[in-house]
């Protein structure tokens, strides 16, 4: 990185120690995001950023890091601690200049997860109103937490010991400082990384895997918000990486509903894997309709066996070298926090058929949990998969249910040859030999089985 001119900024320092130096609670007022009106953004004549600092000492009270010096005895810069990771929090695009709500959620899931110090990157005043101002802004935004992380290195922090987690347009901000430090960061991850003018833009321009040692970002919203294309060593792509389940798809819903849910879906989703217990794990694979096809049922190319996750396990949890570049991975998730599905790979093989048929597959839990799955049956093909999403795992569903969901110019009676679910990746299967269907005659199987 040129540091030489970058340098020349210094002037700008930063309040900070090499290790905490007092256990004492400060008595400082909590510090807090700034606001901005839209007399202020006209009247403004630079960007401005601020930091938020919070660790598990103070992790209910945020204090300001300030830029404005180096003394060692104001009390709430005791917090900062180098030998500890550092996770740095950029915000994106705001519209009418209100702080992130949901800034506190992450940056307590982080801390419970994981002992490490948290800067919240505040610049609301550089982010707010007209989008296509606040996009010619991101990279000043990018050279002011780079110099903040190159003084920080200065005082005992390493580039790899820091993860910048950007969401939205805050994503191309970490891109950038990235860029910055010539990739030499030890984490970014992009939460739907945003897609208006920076789909077409060059790599330098936008997040890519040379900003940093490990790249992983998730898109939920790459038909609208979001970028469509692959931007990481590892791209998660959720329910396709566009529409996610329970959000509206009316424009009679709530604005939040409609316009924002299926964009800010990502970053709940990253939310819920730092809290939750249960695994978001995604599968390579060329497309999404390939994957629900269930051509894609294991990770054993790609990963070698080993597919990646949603959280902070390194480098996702995979472990190939070197690391793979772009390679887009796919997953199902509930509606409703924590977001997990169980991915269950349905396959049935049915004796010729003289006309074509519709068949509705239904698996059912005790817990009264549902899946339902509707497959079209064709009169030249005979084996057919489908990978579905269920709260549970394999071994929690208690029977399945096929139905005839025909109507009377279709196949009245239908004879499957085996029906088998497999939770993927590959367990062993649960399968049904010789079935009949007819058109009013739902079949049912109950399993018997224990986890």
């Amino acid at each position: 990185m040129a540091w030489r001119w970058i340098k020349l900024c210094m002037l700008l320092s930063l309040c900070t120690t090499s290790v905490i130096v007092s256990d004492e609670v400060p008595t400082a007022k909590c510090a807090d995001f700034n606001n901005t009106t839209w007399l202020e953004y006209k009247q403004r004549t630079k960007v401005q950023v601020q930091y938020l600092l919070l660790t598990r000492k103070n992790a209910d009270c945020a204090s300001l890091f300030t830029q404005d010096c180096l003394n060692h005895t104001q009390q709430h810069t005791a917090y900062f601690n180098s030998t500890l990771p550092t996770k740095v929090i950029v915000h994106g695009y705001r519209a009418i200049g209100t702080k992130p709500s949901w800034v506190s959620g992450l940056a307590q899931a982080l801390l419970q997860k994981e002992d490490v110090n948290v800067l919240v990157v505040d610049w609301i005043f550089g982010a707010s109103f007209a989008y296509n101002l606040v996009a010619e802004n991101y990279k000043e935004v990018a050279l002011q937490i780079s110099i903040l992380i190159n003084q920080l290195t200065t005082y005992g922090s390493t580039l790899e010991s820091f993860h910048v987690i950007g969401v939205s347009l805050g994503a191309h901000v970490a891109g950038f400082v990235g860029t910055l430090f010539a990739g030499k960061l030890g984490r970014i991850t992009g939460l739907d990384p945003a897609g208006p003018m920076f789909k077409n833009a060059d790599p330098f321009d936008r997040l890519d895997p040379s900003d940093a040692m490990f790249v992983e970002a998730i898109h939920t919203d790459s038909d609208y918000f979001g970028i469509s294309i692959p931007v990481g060593h590892v791209d998660f792509f959720l329910n396709g990486g566009m529409d996610q389940t329970g959000c509206a798809r009316s424009r009679f819903a709530s604005m939040y509903g409609y316009v924002i849910c299926d964009h800010m879906r990502a970053l709940h989703v990253y939310i819920s894997a730092l809290n939750s217990s249960c695994a978001l794990t995604g599968f390579p694979c060329s497309s999404y309709e390939d994957f629900l096809a269930g051509q894609c049922t294991n990770c054993d190319k790609a990963f070698n066996g080993t597919c990646p996750q949603i959280g902070l396990l390194k480098n996702s949890g995979i472990t190939v070298s070197p690391l793979p570049k772009q390679e887009k991975v796919y997953l199902l998730t509930t509606s409703e926090v924590p977001f997990c599905a169980h991915h269950i790979l349905i396959e049935l093989k049915v004796s010729p058929l003289e006309k074509r048929a519709e068949v509705q597959v239904t698996l059912i839990s005790m817990s009264v949990a549902k899946t339902e799955q509707k497959l079209r049956l064709q009169t030249d093909k005979t084996v057919y998969k489908k990978v579905v999403g269920h709260p549970e795992g394999l071994c929690k569903i208690d029977s399945i249910q096929v139905k005839n969901a025909g109507l009377f110019y279709t196949q009245g009676n239908i004879h499957f040859e085996y029906i088998c679910i497999t939770e993927i990746p590959k367990m062993r299967p649960l399968c049904v030999n010789n079935i009949n269907v007819g058109r009013g005659a739902p079949w049912s199987y109950d399993f018997v089985q224990l986890c």
